[in-house]
């Protein structure tokens, strides 16, 4: 198994490394206001951009149990609009098991299922479809989205068995391999931005990201990194202070970002950042606890450059040459690690991408920011007809302050009653309070043009009421209203094609390339074949193992309607020449497969088909000498109910799965009553020779 190259760096060599990492952070910050832009696009899709004293007060006010002021209104446009295309993308991309399926010649279908089951574990053990969730809907809000993939050591706990142990067993540490995906926060990460986002991992010359971490974090990577780190340089890492800015600041490329985006949060992070760390170990009776300095936090910046180390004054072999280094430097001062990165792929394993890309760059509107206008319209509609209401319920009016005095004018109470000063004694009472005249025919016209403002908005980003989940009124037919949502869903599948080109093609390259590189031997269950798969790394690299090209497109709306499926399954059962020209039993479970079915637990193998065939004869000729009254050879029954014992034993070790959330789900609707049937109909035919075989069997004795 090769193995990236580690290399301890000299004094000059370590503060070249920090210099260029400061300097490719200050790029980014200098030159663009992306952090700014991130705030914006994050607070409309919160809904908390309304910072006015006035509505402060207001949420103030409510929050303490007065319910009498009325908020300012943000129509929720962007959040839902995200979310549902959100939605599409998941079940395009992450509801597969694997999420990345891998196909192969038929000769070599024992390495794509150990190829399968190798990405099915990683997938599961380090968490993908959590960092691709976030990954999404990055790109729908800031039209901007990465994630990292390495190859990755981790300790892991497994328990062995010992006789000497409470209960037999015993936990053991052992190490776990595999690809590990991140999603990258953008407002602490930094990248070349001098080429395309979906070119940074072939043509970029750096990317990294930042990342907080405790003392007891720190130490549990170092040794993770055991071996490859000099004591001297954890205790240097330990030591160093934070950088002179702290968490939430831009003035210092090296602090890690924190941005204010609601103001009422479950709690806040940068409060959590305050545990002291000294007062705790003075107390501490570990005299090595007390020997180091240890600070509260660490900030540490993991870098992926492509650089000549000459230039760096390092000196390694082809040190004139591009190559790709891993650097992880501690609060901007200790690079703790050096690695040169000796994949096979040669990428920055961090993949950028734009779901909408027109050759722009950073200069093209996001998903979110397409329709942040139509949400400030909408809500200043809305808002208007709230002030209108306000009005309505606190009119301006006129008064004189000699005949009423102002705190019972202004009185809150509705029920309270305004006494008048004694100069206003024998005047009329009305001439002491003028009220304006007020009119509130036309406020109702501004809820009416909020709501065209909604529907323009869904135009922009061609989403639907239905995506969204909402009830539309009028009647359609199933094939209409299939030919709607087919067409509704044409932006999101661009969106999706682009995410498959630009990050999902290198990024499985990358998956693909790490296996065959660093996989060691191994033995890993295959929970959708149910059997534990040997992993042989030899045969990985044999085989000419390729990944299936997606295409951004849920199944749903590759697979065939409720009709189509019905007609299909009715001309397979009364058709006779097509088992000339087919595989019927396959095909049934491809077409179930593709409605979300998967009945190949229930084929039978081919030894069960073969007795099957046998019983069937033997059964024949019983009968028929049955029928003659002729007298067959007792061997002949002896056969049969060694074939019938050796059907009940297959019967007894075939796998009865449980049914997935797709298939329990189907089973509710029409397209899946075939597929109950169909198995019932299978066990009956394993059971219809059992029960006539007997009769017949006594009947040839």
């Amino acid at each position: 198994m090769a193995e990236n190259k580690q290399f301890l760096l000299k004094k000059d060599s370590e503060q070249s490394v920090i210099t260029y990492t400061q300097k490719a952070h200050e790029l980014l910050l200098n030159q663009f206001s992306m952090r700014t832009n991130l705030e914006l696009i994050d607070r409309y899709y919160m809904r908390e951009c309304d910072w006015t004293t006035e509505n402060y007060k207001a949420r103030i006010a409510n929050r303490l149990g007065d319910k009498r002021k009325m908020q300012d209104v943000t129509v929720p446009i962007i959040m839902p609009q995200v979310e549902s295309a959100l939605a599409y993308m998941a079940n395009a991309f992450l509801t597969g098991y694997p999420i990345f399926g891998v196909s192969s010649d038929p000769a070599t279908e024992d390495a794509a299922l150990q190829m399968s089951t190798i990405i099915a574990e990683n997938a599961i053990t380090a968490g993908w479809v959590r960092q691709l969730m976030m990954f999404f809907r990055d790109g729908l809000k800031y039209n901007l989205h990465g994630v990292e993939c390495v190859w990755q050591q981790r300790n892991v706990a497994t328990v062995e068995t010992d006789i000497n142990s409470p209960n037999n067993a015993r936990p053991k540490t052992t190490i776990w391999q595999g690809n590990v995906l991140k999603r990258m926060d953008l407002y602490n990460t930094f990248f070349d931005p001098r080429v395309h986002p979906a070119e940074i991992h072939t043509e970029g010359e750096f990317a990294g990201y930042m990342e907080l971490y405790s003392r007891v974090r720190l130490k549990k990577l170092i040794n993770e990194l055991y071996g490859k780190i000099p004591a001297a340089t954890a205790i240097r890492a330990f030591e160093s202070g934070p950088s002179p800015v702290a968490a939430g600041g831009s003035g210092n490329p090296f602090a890690y970002y924190t941005p204010l985006i609601n103001p009422y949060p479950i709690m806040n992070r940068s409060s959590a950042q305050g545990f002291d760390w000294m007062q705790w170990a003075l107390n501490s009776k570990d005299p090595l606890s007390q020997g180091l300095r240890y600070k509260n936090i660490y900030e540490v910046t993991t870098l992926y450059a492509r650089i000549l180390p000459s230039d760096f004054g390092m000196h390694v072999p082809e040190e004139n040459t591009p190559q790709v280094w891993k650097f992880l430097i501690v609060n901007g001062q200790v690079v703790l690690f050096a690695e040169r990165q000796t994949n096979a792929h040669n990428f920055l394993p961090i993949f950028f991408g734009q779901p909408l890309e027109d050759g722009l760059d950073y200069q093209t509107k996001s998903f979110a920011s397409n329709v942040m206008d139509m949400q400030d319209i909408a809500s200043s509609m809305w808002n208007g007809y709230m002030a209108s209401k306000r009005r309505l319920v606190g009119d301006r009016v006129l008064y004189d302050p000699l005949r009423v005095r102002e705190k019972d004018i202004n009185s809150t109470n509705p029920a309270a009653k305004i006494p008048v000063r004694p100069t206003a004694y024998g005047k009329p009472v009305g001439e002491a309070v003028y009220q304006f005249p007020f009119r509130d025919e036309q406020t109702n016209s501004l809820l009416e043009g909020s709501d065209a403002v909604v529907r323009f908005a869904n135009l922009i980003n061609n989403q639907n009421p239905a995506q969204q989940g909402q009830f539309v009124k009028g009647n359609k037919t199933l094939h209409e209203y299939e030919d709607v949502m087919g067409h509704g869903n044409g932006h999101n599948q661009c969106m999706g094609i682009m995410a498959e080109a630009q990050v999902f093609t290198p990024m499985k390259e990358c998956v693909k390339l790490n296996i065959l590189q660093f996989q060691p031997s191994d033995v890993i269950y295959n929970r959708e074949e149910n059997q534990q798969v040997t992993i042989k790394p030899e045969d990985l690299r044999k085989a000419a193992v390729h990944f299936k090209v997606s295409d951004g497109m849920s199944p749903e709306d590759k697979q065939m309607s409720t009709d189509e499926f019905q007609t299909a399954l009715q001309v397979i059962g009364s058709s006779p020449q097509l088992s000339n020209g087919y595989n019927i039993a396959p095909l049934v479970t491809y077409m179930f497969k593709l409605r979300g079915a998967d009945l190949r637990p229930f084929e039978k193998s081919q030894l069960q088909q073969t007795l099957e065939q046998q019983q069937q004869q033997l059964m024949g000729v019983l009968q028929m000498a049955a029928e003659k009254g002729t007298q067959l050879p007792p061997e002949i029954g002896k056969q049969l109910q060694q074939i019938q014992q050796q059907l009940q034993q297959i019967a007894q070790q075939s796998p009865s799965p449980a049914p997935s959330a797709t298939s329990t789900a189907l089973e509710a609707t029409q397209g899946n009553s075939g597929s109950s049937a169909a198995t019932k109909q299978g066990v009956q035919q394993q059971q219809a020779p059992q029960q006539g075989g007997a009769p017949a069997q006594q009947g040839g004795k």
